[in-house]
């Protein structure tokens, strides 16, 4: 049997990144964020085939890179018949401009390769409203230099002469125009994605359903912990941002309480600002969560600054009031010593250690706003029985002559509805 190689079907590119004290510490690049550079080009499908890192004091304003690493970038590019160049830091306009007329092939800078990712994982009609309204807002400033073959439209055609600069307007205008357009529709799209969450968010506040959600870095195994802890069978992938729709599952804890499990899109360094906008009706779910849970890949020897990214945007997006869990995921495949972390858990989701532990973590930190009481119910009241099994935590049941006495934990909402019926020695 002849095996057919599909290797010339991936783009070949070279990459190129720059660390520099003028720029902020985290734009730097380094080994480390070019070797992921390389794992998000994989997953777009391309191939890296050559790497250059520039060491300099200040980026070029007009070529990022200086002329002599451009000069040896296009050498590379020539030598491996490269048709793509992906900067690990963000290029403006103008230096892609730059870079793209000497270089000879297309630039990218690691947002838009995150970006293309993204369209090409967007699997619901919101996840692609979401990456829509990304593109453009990261296109829109990119609009100039794209349509040289383009002049402006008059009566008389042609490169407008003096005396024909009249009401006409470039192609380069209509589509400024055009998109700003799209934007204003994408926007107004969302916004009612907004209210319809916010019309299902109210609903399980109504039935006092908690909410957690499981946030952290890209590839950390968020997805297949949400599987191990509810039973479900989603799909899961050893590649970055295979998740990028939230999924929510229903979890039952050890003592009979219910909960909703949401997972969310991964976290990376450099994520673009105008990402983490659109992508706000999804991630505003974080601001509504009981418990967060910070799912760490403790086997990543870059796990502290992993981790560091993820905090910072866990507090940008959800605040430092929702409690926060640390999970230390993957120690089935931790050579050394585990993290050292008093309030974190140590588990690992495809073994299915440490997984009990986790649980009884989750429900002490939904307990928190908790209380156990003892009611005695009215037999006329019955049917308060059916919501405490769905919304409470059940302990004891017991029919008596005169009442049903029940001991069961509510939250604070279900215990508003009941405390009329406390024993006589909790009221």
């Amino acid at each position: 049997m002849i095996e057919h190689s599909t290797e010339h079907t991936r783009e070949r590119a070279v990459l190129a990144g720059l660390s520099a004290p003028a720029m902020e510490p985290d734009e730097r690049s380094d080994e480390t964020s070019m070797a992921e550079l390389a794992a998000l080009l994989e997953t777009a499908g391309g191939q890296a085939v050559a790497v250059t890192l520039q060491q300099r004091d200040a980026p070029d304003p007009r070529s990022f890179l200086g002329a002599g690493k451009v000069r040896e970038l296009k050498s590379l590019i020539e030598a491996n018949e490269c048709t793509l160049a992906v900067f690990d830091n963000e290029l403006s306009p103008s230096q892609a401009r730059v870079l793209e007329a000497e270089l000879g092939v297309r630039v990218l800078d690691r947002s838009g390769l995150i970006l293309d990712i993204f369209a090409s994982r967007a699997a619901t009609h919101e996840g692609r409203l979401q990456v829509a309204l990304a593109q453009y807002k990261y296109l829109l400033p990119r609009l100039t230099g794209m349509w040289t073959h383009l002049v402006r439209q008059t009566a008389a055609g042609g490169s407008s002469p003096i005396g024909t600069r009249g009401p006409g307007e470039t192609q380069l205008e209509t589509d400024r125009r055009h998109i700003r357009r799209r934007i204003q529709k994408l926007e107004a799209e969302l916004e009612q994605v907004r209210r319809v969450r916010a019309t299902q968010r109210r609903r399980r506040e109504k039935n006092a359903m908690p909410v957690i959600a499981l946030v952290g870095y890209t590839n950390v195994g968020k997805s297949t912990l949400l599987n191990r802890l509810t039973d479900s069978d989603i799909h899961t992938g050893d590649r970055l941002f295979d998740t990028l729709d939230t999924t929510t599952r229903r979890l039952t804890l050890p003592q009979g309480g219910q909960a909703l499990l949401s997972d969310t899109v991964g976290f990376i360094r450099k994520l673009p600002t105008h990402l983490i906008e659109a992508f706000k009706a999804t991630l505003e779910e974080l601001t509504y969560a009981d418990v967060l849970l910070h799912v760490i890949d403790a086997s990543n020897p870059d796990w502290e600054r992993q981790a560091a990214v993820a905090d910072a945007l866990i507090l940008q997006l959800a605040g430092p009031q929702t409690p926060c869990l640390r999970v230390y995921n993957k120690c089935d495949r931790c050579a050394g010593e585990l993290p050292r972390d008093r309030g974190g858990v140590h588990i690992s989701a495809a073994t299915g250690e440490g997984v009990p532990a986790l649980l009884q973590a989750i429900e002490q930190a939904l307990g928190r706003d908790r209380r156990e009481v003892t009611l005695l119910l009215p037999y006329a009241q019955a049917g308060l029985i059916d919501r405490l099994r769905r919304e409470a935590s059940l302990r004891a049941l017991d029919y008596e002559p005169e009442h049903i006495r029940v001991r069961a934990v509510v939250g604070p909402e279900l215990y508003s509805g009941v405390k009329q019926y406390l024993s006589r020695e909790e009221a």
